[in-house]
Order: C-alpha cells, then sequence, then structure tokens
C-alpha cells in the first residue's frame, strides 16, 4: 500500500459525517433560496396545480419553509431525526412527481431523472442513523 491509500480519506468518521450533515442541509436549503430569489414559486405551484393539488402555492411555500427551517436544524444538530423526516417526504414526492418519468440518470445519460434525490434520501437516512447513535444511553 502506498502512503496514499493508507492516509486516505484524510478524514475522521466525525469529519466525514460533519460534512455530509451541512451539505445535505445546504442542497435541501438552496433549493428553497433558489425558488424565492429566482421567483420560481408561481410556476412551481402552477405545475402542482395542474397535479391536482389544493391550495398549491401554499403547498410549495410549506416546502420552501421546511427545507429552510429543517436545513438549519439539521446543521444545529437540534432535533435531527425529525428534520430528516419532511426532508424524506420531500425527496420521495420530488421522485413520485416529477423525477420518475424521467428515468434513473440526472445528468450525462439522461436529464432530470431519479438519482440525485435518491442519494438525497441515502444521505439523509445517514445522518438520522448517526444522530440516534449520538444519542444513544
Amino acid at each position: 500500500m502506498t502512503r496514499f491509500t493508507t492516509a486516505f480519506p484524510w478524514l475522521s468518521l466525525c469529519q466525514a459525517f460533519w460534512i455530509a450533515r451541512i451539505a445535505t442541509a445546504g442542497f435541501f436549503m438552496a433549493h428553497a433560496i433558489g425558488r424565492i430569489v429566482l421567483g420560481t414559486i408561481p410556476r412551481f405551484a402552477q405545475f402542482l396545480d395542474g397535479l391536482g393539488f389544493p391550495a398549491a402555492l401554499a403547498v410549495v411555500w410549506a416546502i420552501t419553509v421546511v427545507e429552510l427551517v429543517a436545513g438549519l436544524m439539521i446543521i444545529a444538530r437540534w432535533q435531527v431525526r425529525i428534520a430528516v423526516v419532511p426532508l424524506l417526504a420531500i425527496a420521495v414526492g420530488g421522485i413520485v412527481l416529477i423525477h420518475a418519468r424521467a428515468g434513473w440518470f440526472v445528468g450525462e445519460h439522461g436529464v432530470g431523472g431519479s438519482e440525485y434525490s435518491v442519494a438525497l434520501i441515502v444521505l439523509l437516512l445517514l445522518i438520522a442513523g448517526e444522530d440516534a447513535e449520538r444519542h444513544k444511553p
């Protein structure tokens, strides 16, 4: 073995989970902030309205607020497993309503597929598991 392979990944497990936790929260928060800054909330609401969602604009605002608040909760390590639940629902809902019909791949071999959402789900489950482990009696 080389020095590179024995030293890689240069992080402790705790540090790797810290990066995963902050990045995952950031991914969700970026979607919410992007929706607000780019003004796409009405367009998303129109899409949901077309699917028959009642009060679609309120639903989009709820998703946006949940992504922001849950992201901050995860970053702060406060009620992490509670914060993960609605984000899991958002990711699964995104697959069901939007991404599944576009296939698996997000890029290169396809556009808009489920791959990214599944990766987010895996990260959320890891974050929740790490939080459960941290709070073991």
